[in-house]
């Protein structure tokens, strides 16, 4: 038996639970990477800890893929892939474009999936058949735009900062022909293409809980999402989102050079 809308979204409401009260909050970070910068808060760990506990419970039967706590069964016909806080550095400054990411595979490939931003109580989910909004705005059908071209396009990246060497020069000639480009969004960006407010997201160095939520949030609303080179994304490492196949086709044309 798959899980339905209202089970992904108690696992979202035990996250919330966690993180909400600890934004804006002062909360203590700690520093996961010796020669950079890769925060983690309590935030992090409490709300992956809530979640599992609830999958465990409900499907014990199923592997867990998670950022903070380690994997558990990845052989397993399901497997939850799990990113409490997807964009921890946008959590301790304030900024209230992370989200929770909470995903569903099926022999490896993503089939159901929630980006859910709780300060904004926007969720945008995956069943498996279409994804659907919900927030204070009411509830709809998700389905991304066809902007016609590159040219017309909006463009989203974490930052070009990111980038080095080729991927930097493929990524800015990119850059240079869309209409508009913004940056710092991180999941948010893949829930704005699901909606059909941007048209194309793209970045790298993506671990597979980076992206397993948003996979068929992305596909289910019509979009494509694929890594750099037109593989499956469910690994992570370069990513390209598109809201049309003319837009992706002609950013994949650059970046797989």
């Amino acid at each position: 038996m798959l899980p339905d809308r209202s089970f992904f979204y108690r696992l979202a409401e035990a996250a919330k639970a966690e993180t909400l009260p600890r934004f804006r909050a002062g909360v203590d970070v700690v520093n996961k990477e010796a020669s950079g910068f890769d925060p983690v808060t309590e935030g992090d760990r409490a709300a992956e800890v809530a979640i599992r506990s609830l999958i465990e419970a409900e499907f014990p039967d199923h592997g867990i893929l998670g950022e903070e706590h380690g994997n558990v069964g990845l052989d397993r016909e399901y497997v939850w892939v799990i990113d409490p806080i997807d964009g921890t550095r946008a959590f301790i400054s304030g900024v209230p474009v992370w989200g929770t990411l909470i995903g569903l595979q099926k022999n490896g490939r993503a089939i159901m999936g929630l980006i859910d931003q709780p300060f904004t109580g926007e969720r945008y989910f995956a069943d498996g058949n279409g994804s659907t909004y919900s927030g204070p705005d009411g509830e709809r059908r998700l389905k991304v735009r066809d902007c016609g071209s590159l040219s017309n396009a909006i463009l989203f990246t974490t930052s070009p900062h990111l980038f080095v060497g080729e991927e930097l020069a493929r990524y800015r000639e990119i850059e240079s022909q869309v209409r508009l480009f913004r940056y710092g969004t991180d999941c948010y960006a893949y829930a704005l293409l699901a909606a059909g407010h941007v048209d194309l997201v793209i970045e790298n160095s993506l671990k597979p809980y980076d992206v397993g939520g948003i996979i068929p949030v992305i596909e289910q609303a019509g979009g494509i999402i694929t890594t750099w080179d037109g593989g499956r994304p469910e690994m992570g490492g370069t990513i390209i989102a598109a809201g049309s196949r003319a837009v992706y086709d002609q950013a994949r044309a650059i970046l797989s050079r």
